[in-house]
């Protein structure tokens, strides 16, 4: 009785069924890591607008509440910076010498555009206006031109 030794190993059928079936996973994989990837840059993105937008209205409420004074409002502003840097850089405080309001440590970078270049829009302008009037600083959007993934631009956020 001579028995015939169990091969070990795949046949070539089996090697490309599962070549086949990894390359069909693998192109399912490759698109969801780019909507992540996108995605994670949306959430960047409204984070970075938010905060730029939370100090436009502080230094609004700073100049309402009588802190900010002087030199450092422009008439005609109506309470609002006149450009992003000044809330990095600080304003002076009203009764107190020598020390500056600031409001911001730096600017956030855009994700989208991957500067620090931000669309900006004085409180005179339209609210869909893309040239900023160069007075005040009321609002900021992306510069990004690209769509987001439901569809509406990264501008018009």
């Amino acid at each position: 009785m001579s028995s015939r030794p169990a091969s070990s190993g795949f046949t070539y059928l089996e090697l490309v069924a599962t070549a086949a079936i990894l390359m069909i996973l693998a192109s399912a994989v490759l698109p969801m890591a780019r909507v992540v990837r996108t995605r994670q840059k949306e959430i960047e993105l409204r984070r970075s607008l938010r905060i730029l937008r939370t100090a436009i209205d502080e230094y609004k409420k700073a100049v309402d509440a009588g802190k900010i004074g002087g030199t450092d409002v422009k008439v005609g502003s109506e309470g609002y910076p006149p450009e992003l840097q000044t809330l990095v850089k600080g304003v002076s405080q009203v009764g107190k010498i020598d020390v500056k309001l600031k409001f911001l440590r730096r600017i956030p970078p855009d994700p989208m555009t991957g500067t620090t270049e931000w669309g900006q829009r004085c409180y005179q302008d339209d609210p869909d206006s893309t040239s900023w009037c160069g007075d005040n600083v009321w609002d900021v959007y992306s510069k990004s031109g690209a769509k987001a993934l439901d569809g509406s631009h990264y501008k018009e956020w």
